[in-house]
């Protein structure tokens, strides 16, 4: 009996074992799928995040990058003007020539001024050329006859495009958000108040977008300015002579010209004193033969009042003494 009940208890024993390395590695399995479970479901959030993450760090990196990089050459806003002049043989050829050169390169003439005087001939041309083609542009003027002077000058108004840029988009949003404000106006004076809000920022826009398109079109043509002379024209001096023969020189020139000015007054005012100062003159002396044969008039003596007597003059009586 004792055996069996041992053996019994063995096996009992061994049933419970059994059961609870089943138990057990059921548990181990589930935790293990669970935690699978969760790492799969986690990454994907942690995905998200990080780009997320990314996606909020790109515009900031890019403000970032903006700001404090600089850009290119080619990049940058830079208005480009040029002086030239140049001697020629022939005044108008070389304008002609200047305008087609221009033309051919995309660009157009601006303004045109022709002295056609052989003893001083002069031609100044204002051309506007893309900006990519200003050296170009110089080098084919400079080549029509001989350089006398150039100037090149330049401008870099990056910063300013950028701010105006800047300032068109903060402004454009503030419209925008009047005109949602002016949507859902219901009284009157909100209603006029907000037009008139909407009309002021509208206003600032539009001076801004202004300020843009001129920055650009200085941006994306370049201005030429060049002056075409004569072989006997005059050459200018850009530095000044001192001495006293150059003063004297002066000094003789603004004679001649006070002289010159004095001449022209006189024959301008001679026509009308003659037509006005003849006729005066006439009458003046008229009125003085006149007055020369006419006799003097004497004084008149005043009429007596009553009747005058005939006789002498009455006598006054002696007085007699005390």
């Amino acid at each position: 009996m004792r055996i069996r009940d041992s053996r019994r208890r063995g096996r009992a024993l061994a049933a419970a074992g059994l059961l609870v390395v089943l138990g057990v590695g059921a548990c181990s399995a589930g935790g293990d799928s669970g935690g699978d479970n969760a790492g799969s479901a986690a990454q994907p959030q942690a995905v998200a995040g990080g780009a997320a993450d990314r996606d909020q760090a790109a515009p900031e990196k890019a403000q970032s990058g903006a700001g404090g990089a600089d850009l290119r050459v080619d990049q940058r806003a830079i208005i480009y003007t040029g002086t030239l002049q140049v001697r020629v043989d022939d005044v108008e050829r070389a304008a002609r020539e200047a305008s087609t050169a221009v033309t051919a390169a995309g660009g157009f003439v601006g303004g045109d001024q022709r002295n056609s005087d052989s003893a001083d001939a002069r031609a100044e041309l204002v051309l506007r050329v893309p900006a990519d083609r200003f050296t170009s542009v110089l080098e084919a003027l400079a080549k029509l006859g001989r350089q006398e002077r150039r100037e090149v000058r330049t401008e870099d108004v990056t910063e300013e495009t950028v701010d105006l840029d800047a300032r068109i988009a903060t402004q454009r949003a503030r419209v925008d958000s009047a005109r949602r404000l002016l949507a859902r106006a219901t009284s009157i004076t909100d209603l006029v108040t907000l037009e008139n809000e909407v009309g002021r920022r509208e206003a600032d826009l539009a001076s801004l977008e202004a300020k843009k398109r001129r920055l650009a079109d200085l941006t994306a043509l370049s201005t030429v300015t060049v002056t075409f002379v004569g072989p006997e024209a005059a050459a200018t001096e850009d530095e000044e002579d001192l001495g006293f023969l150059t003063g004297l020189r002066g000094g003789w020139s603004a004679f001649l010209g006070s002289l010159r000015v004095a001449l022209t007054v006189l024959g301008a005012v001679l026509p009308f004193a003659l037509a006005i100062g003849v006729p005066v003159a006439l009458v003046v002396a008229l009125a003085r033969r006149r007055g020369r044969r006419t006799p003097p008039a004497g004084p008149a003596l005043p009429e007596p009042a009553g009747p005058v007597p005939s006789g002498p003059p009455p006598v006054p009586a002696a007085r007699s003494g005390p």
